[in-house]
């Protein structure tokens, strides 16, 4: 039993490893890159391309319902800071292609945190983000739940739970579920077939405050 232990604790520690590992060159957006994201239609650009892959401005433009002009200028703000890139080989000289370079992204920057800008960025960015998140989900629960195929209504997952736990109890929890994560994204990244569509993966760990102190 005691050998078990010691197992199952080696291999915790090699997870943990392994997903710091993989997560150590995520770009950790400056104080100028913030501030080019933060605008509204720009996170919305941002999260097209990282969840539906390259567009061009007149695609973006049909799914945004903005002008064609309003998109390329978008797309060349976010463009100047490298948030996006152009795509290799594909399109031409009116129609270029954009996609979100691969690699994870970190809005979390102490640096920018310590200036009034950076944290009105930051603010802005995150808060367009996961209201975008949450408006997904939403609509999925009002529409979509029921209209979907059997076989996505079953392979979906709508789930909350609570826990006690200590700050290094959380991390664990954090990189264990990271490392699963990780390894699907790595997995079925780029995979293309009939059956296939973009799918969002979204998990939440964070402390509750205590009762009396909610805002």
């Amino acid at each position: 039993m005691d050998e078990e232990i010691r197992e199952d604790g080696r291999d915790d520690a090699e997870k943990e490893s392994a997903v710091l590992a993989h997560h150590r060159d995520d770009r950790v957006l400056d104080t100028g890159a913030l501030r080019a994201l933060a605008h509204p239609m720009r996170v919305r650009i941002y999260d097209i391309l990282s969840q539906y892959g390259p567009q061009t401005a007149s695609s973006l433009a049909e799914r945004l319902g903005e002008s064609t002009g309003s998109t390329s200028y978008h797309l060349r703000a976010l463009a100047k800071h490298d948030l996006i890139e152009e795509v290799e080989g594909r399109g031409n000289a009116r129609e270029r292609w954009w996609q979100r370079p691969v690699g994870g992204v970190s809005f979390a920057n102490p640096d920018a945190m310590k200036s009034p800008a950076g944290r009105a960025a930051t603010q802005l960015v995150m808060n367009e983000f996961f209201h975008l998140r949450q408006e997904q989900l939403m609509r999925f629960i009002h529409g979509g739940l029921m209209a979907e195929d059997p076989e996505w209504q079953e392979s979906s997952m709508i789930s909350t739970a609570h826990a006690r736990l200590t700050p290094a109890q959380s991390a664990e929890l954090s990189h264990k579920i990271m490392a699963v994560i990780d390894e699907a994204v790595e997995k079925h990244r780029n995979q293309t077939g009939d059956d296939v569509r973009p799918v969002t993966i979204r998990a939440d760990v964070f402390p509750l405050p205590e009762l009396g102190e909610e805002s």
